[in-house]
């Protein structure tokens, strides 16, 4: 982040929404706006003055909720760009900040920005969110049942605890921890698909835990583990070195005796019960969309798969690039991937997005579809029915984009008063090719059979 904030070619806006789209590949038009921080960013030097004098204090969201923040506060310290933040829902206004900053950097007149930006192509990196497992295993209901990302917190040296691993009931060491996999995913009641990195970051804190207290006794509950990346397997074999007892099968229940959460369920590999008692309990949950990956999967007209991720053009075959031309998908935007994956993808991304920037002009073949205005009912069923977006209303009529029409013949099926063609594949095209088929030889071709398949290949390929 700091190479990019330095790069004199890259112009980072930071604490902004985009409120508007439009436009086609070559000439997005992106409508931004910038909310206030009430600091000045080209003044404040990032000293940390303001906070200090801050009389408000709020729960941290960066260390999970378990540390504090001040009303004027800098998220973390690698923050970029390094700028202080005042959250005007819990400032008091009692100018403390203003008086302590020697920059004068500090504005509480600030108003939003509107930005308009032309450019020719986008990528969408969203990123993901942490799913929530509220009710589950005991999560929100004991304190010592947390997520492997506040685990994290705990053990980052510059976390809320300087890197001690402590409970959050009491601040004691614990001496055992169960680790949970597959909450929230791998379930249809929830998220059926697989996050992906679960099983590596479990057992990557569990080393950690066992690297820096030998003594604390690690468990990973699992359905299945998997470690298909390179030297995954071996990273897992020295985990199991390291004393961190693994056990197949998802637990049932967790509950408390008031001392110690207990954790029971079946062991399915010796179809043994299984209850144990420990201090922590770990929960693997998954990676789920941005919370505004609706908002902006509709600004940028394109689909989002089932599972909530934006839906690319060819999920095996091309996964960067998106239905809409010039717009391309990268990391977790497009679905649940471990750093490795998401820095390959972002490195795609990056050389698509390249191509036709560097070639200065973008070709393409417009196959697209034609309203008649003067059949058109405008029932507007052929846009409900275009995967691509590319049909708008005006004047009470259809009317196709070209540029994002792909030529796809959904709209022609549907069109109640057949209004709407697609150019070069009209039906008397179709004719003119079949006559051509049967014309030459007909009377042998058909005895023999010859131009049977052809015909019927085409047949099926319409």
């Amino acid at each position: 982040m700091f190479e990019v904030a330095t790069n004199k070619r890259i112009k980072l806006i930071t604490n902004a929404e985009v409120q508007s789209i439009e436009g086609n590949i070559g000439n997005f038009q992106v409508k931004i706006v910038k909310k206030p921080r009430y600091v000045v960013e080209e003044k404040c030097s990032g000293c940390g003055a303001c906070e200090e004098v801050c009389p408000v204090f709020r729960p941290n969201e960066f260390d999970a909720g378990l540390g504090s923040r001040r009303a004027i506060y800098i998220p973390f310290a690698q923050a970029v760009p390094k700028v202080a933040t005042i959250d005007m829902s819990s400032c008091v206004k009692c100018h403390l900040c203003e008086k302590a900053c020697e920059e004068k950097a500090i504005d509480f007149n600030q108003k939003e920005e509107e930005i308009t930006l032309n450019v020719g192509v986008i990528i969408v990196a969203t990123g993901y969110e942490e799913y929530i497992p509220h009710g589950l295993y005991g999560y929100g209901k004991y304190p010592d049942v947390i997520t492997q990302l506040t685990l994290e917190r705990l053990l980052a040296p510059n976390g809320p605890t300087g890197g001690h691993l402590v409970k959050i009931s009491d601040g004691q060491k614990p001496k055992s921890i169960v680790m949970i996999q597959c909450v929230g995913s791998r379930d249809i009641k929830t998220n059926s698909y697989c996050s992906e990195v679960c099983c590596m970051v479990a057992i990557k804190n569990g080393k950690l835990i066992k690297q820096e207290y030998p003594e604390i006794d690690v468990t990973i509950w699992y359905m299945d583990l998997r470690c298909p990346g390179k030297e995954y397997e071996d990273y897992y074999r020295r985990a199991r070195e390291f004393g961190i007892k693994f056990i197949r099968g998802k637990p049932g229940d967790v509950y408390s005796d008031g001392k110690k959460l207990i954790v029971e369920g079946e062991n399915s590999l010796t179809s043994e019960f299984v209850r144990m008692e420990t201090d922590m309990i770990v929960l693997s949950t998954a990676m789920t969309p941005s919370n505004t990956s609706g908002t902006l999967a509709s600004l940028l007209r394109l689909e989002r798969g089932p599972d909530g991720f934006f839906k690319e053009y060819h999920s095996r075959l091309n996964p960067v690039d998106t239905k809409i031309p010039g717009i391309y998908l990268a990391g977790v935007a497009q679905g649940p991937k471990s750093i490795a994956d998401a820095v390959s993808q972002a490195k795609g991304a990056a050389s698509s997005a390249a191509s036709p920037l560097i070639a200065g002009n973008y070709a393409m073949e417009i196959i697209s579809a034609e309203v008649d205005r003067e059949l058109c009912i405008g029932c507007m069923q052929c846009s409900k029915t275009c995967p691509f977006n590319a049909i708008v209303e005006k004047e009470g009529k259809a009317e196709v984009e070209d540029i994002s029409c792909r030529g796809c013949g959904l709209c022609f099926s549907v069109c109640p008063s057949k209004a709407i063609t697609v150019r070069y594949y009209r039906p008397h095209h179709f004719e003119a090719y079949i006559d051509s088929l049967l014309e030459t030889e007909a009377p042998v071709a058909v005895e023999s059979g010859e131009f049977i398949p052809k015909i019927l290949a085409f047949l099926c390929w319409k």
